[in-house]
């Protein structure tokens, strides 16, 4: 007997979507389909619609975001432009990017159990759903306190719970994993997974964090720079067979894949492209490496220093940053002589609300560093830098920044030593116009209109933002928000620049763009403190590591130093970096096991003589 075709949950038929005083579509004429029990990918650049298409699944858009929509979204059968979306909310959960957009009762259990109340299901359904939303989230214990109470990271699980326990059949998470540690991250897939084993629910899935998205995907739908179908198939046909074209589109790939890229540039076979840790280390293990010469150095290349390797010829590489080989190996390994402390922080303990997110914290951060803060979700890593930045109060005494008393300070005074920017861009924004949103910070400092003008165009010009300069800020690309609320916060001229998530929410290319502008800033001496859960940041970019465990710091120090540390990071809830898992203990190339940043991998090799390069 023939087998009946599976009736598709989802259907996306020409969608185009236009947003209110926008010209141009995005996503533009898509079509696909979701069956029940698939988990597919939305991947695409930054601007290419993959946020505005989801909201177009549940009926938030058009019905309640004004825009022009073409084509058809049917889910479960309902046409999304005409069902009611209370209606939709029985078929379509979501997770927003933004936790915050979506909470809005006073306990984490009222938070989960709103939703099933308002489509009036008896109580004890309710209290159900409710209680095993949050177990699966790991938050049942905390079911009685405010979701103002929880950490980033928290309110994530807490919105993921808050869609699981409406039950319904296609779930749809954008950047569900953003805010949460490497544990969490664990967490939410396995019980993402839990809920696709029966196969009567699918997921749609926004997330740059590959890595640990890459083994729970079934296919992947990838959207181009215009907002078009680029591909959709198998994990197998577009990750790893079409790798290198998502990589010039500036789309998120798994490290492990960025890397097996770079390393068949220089030489390596490396077929079929390995896309986690374990795949590249048995693939390295398996190759027997490059056979041909390594490039030779063009003329204007930044540093080239030795990679010697016993298995094969000797590579070399291409240092990606301005700093010379050996200063960075200096300061990565803590050989350098380290400045006086330009942050200086002594007993620091703060409270919120009733309770105690810091503890005693003694930390120096030297002049002219790049310092990464990191640690499981709850570990008070905001907390820190809000109070090195002055956004929450420090105790008077605790907290100096180049002398300057935080907990003694105004505001004007504090941005001309520290600038401060939100993980959501959009929590700084005053202004009407992105002109306008640079030039207050200099107003401020009652300079005359010509020099405001002058600097403000300069720095517009440095950001590439000067096409902007009359838009409102609200209205930028997710990327172009990001270099913006970086541009106020550097107006000033403030020797500290503190970041907190600065790749929240950015695909590939605004990410790789964003940190080549803070280590060009960092070169020219601006000191940088981030916070991030992306550990392959911290040891791609980082001199220095804080790590912070109970509102405590558990260890600071070089950044080699620190995640060569096995035992520190897993007590710290963290996990290394995936390079360092794929390239540890790698024996056929010794001088690969070497290595934890990506700019360290070689990428070329010399072609025979008469070839081409």
């Amino acid at each position: 007997m023939p087998v009946p075709a599976v009736v598709p949950l989802l259907q996306v038929r020409a969608l185009g979507v236009t947003h209110d005083g926008e010209a141009v579509p995005a996503p533009a004429d898509v079509s696909f389909d979701i069956a029940p029990g698939e988990v597919v990918l939305l991947l695409g650049p930054s601007g290419s619609g993959k946020s505005t298409l989801t909201l177009t699944l549940n009926g938030l858009l058009p019905q309640s975001v004004p825009a022009t929509v073409t084509g058809s979204v049917q889910v479960d059968g309902l046409d999304t432009q005409t069902t009611p979306v209370a209606e939709l909310s029985t078929r379509v959960g979501m997770v927003f990017q933004d936790p915050d957009a979506q909470l809005v009762t006073g306990t984490l259990l009222d938070e989960v159990a709103f939703g099933p109340e308002n489509l009036r299901m008896p109580v004890p359904e309710v209290l159900e759903r409710a209680e095993a939303a949050l177990r699966r989230v790991g938050l049942w214990e905390r079911r009685a306190e405010n979701p103002d109470r929880l950490s980033g990271g928290g309110r994530q699980r807490l919105a993921i719970a808050c869609a699981l326990a409406m039950g319904s059949p296609l779930l749809v998470l954008d950047e569900p994993t953003a805010n949460l540690d490497p544990a969490g991250i664990e967490d939410v897939y396995a019980a993402l997974a839990e809920l696709v084993t029966a196969g009567d629910r699918a997921i749609l899935l926004v997330e740059h964090n590959l890595d640990a998205a890459v083994g729970f995907v079934d296919r992947v739908v990838v959207l181009d720079q215009d907002g078009r179908l680029a591909a959709d198939g198998t994990v197998d046909d577009v990750l790893r067979d079409r790798a290198a074209e998502l990589h010039a589109m500036g789309v998120w790939l798994p490290v492990s894949a960025i890397a097996a890229l770079r390393l068949r540039r220089a030489g390596f076979a490396l077929d079929p492209l390995p896309l986690t840790p374990a795949e590249l280390h048995a693939s390295l293990e398996a190759e027997a490496g490059p056979s041909v010469a390594p490039r030779s150095p063009a003329s204007g290349d930044r540093t080239i220093a030795p990679f010697p390797d016993a298995a094969g010829p000797s590579l070399r590489r291409t240092r990606e940053t301005p700093m010379s080989g050996s200063a960075h190996e200096a300061r990565h390994s803590g050989r350098e002589t380290a400045p006086d402390p330009l942050i200086t922080v002594r007993d620091l303990t703060l409270r919120r609300g009733r309770s105690e997110v810091l503890h005693g914290i003694d930390l120096d951060v030297p002049r002219g560093r790049f310092v990464a803060v990191v640690g499981a979700n709850g570990a008070g890593k905001t907390s820190l830098i809000q109070a090195l930045a002055g956004v929450v109060a420090p105790p008077k005494g605790t907290v100096h920044v180049d002398g300057l008393d935080v907990g003694r300070a105004d505001a004007r005074t504090l941005s001309s030593r520290i600038g401060f920017v939100f993980q959501n861009p959009e929590h700084q924004f005053i202004a009407h116009t992105v002109f306008d949103e640079i030039a207050h910070g200099l107003r401020l400092q009652r300079l005359g209109e010509d020099e405001v003008r002058a600097r403000t165009e300069a720095l517009l010009d440095r950001f590439g933002l000067t096409a902007k300069a009359e838009s409102h800020p609200f209205l930028l690309s997710g990327g172009q928000k990001r270099r913006l609320s970086v541009g106020t916060a550097l107006v000033a001229g403030a020797p500290v620049l503190v970041l907190d998530e600065p790749t929240f929410g950015q695909d590939r290319a605004r990410a790789d763009e964003l940190l080549s502008l803070l280590s060009e800033l960092n070169a020219e001496g601006t000191t940088i403190v981030v916070v991030t859960h992306d550990m392959q940041l911290v040891t791609d970019h980082a001199d220095r590591t804080v790590v912070l465990a109970d509102g405590r710091v558990l260890t600071e120090g070089p950044t080699a130093d620190v995640f060569a540390d096995d035992e520190l990071i897993r007590r710290a809830g963290l996990r290394p970096p995936p390079l360092r898992r794929a390239l540890r203990g790698v024996v056929r190339h010794p001088g690969l096991s070497r290595v934890t940043r990506l700019a360290d991998l070689p990428d070329a090799v010399q072609a025979p003589a008469g070839g081409a390069a």
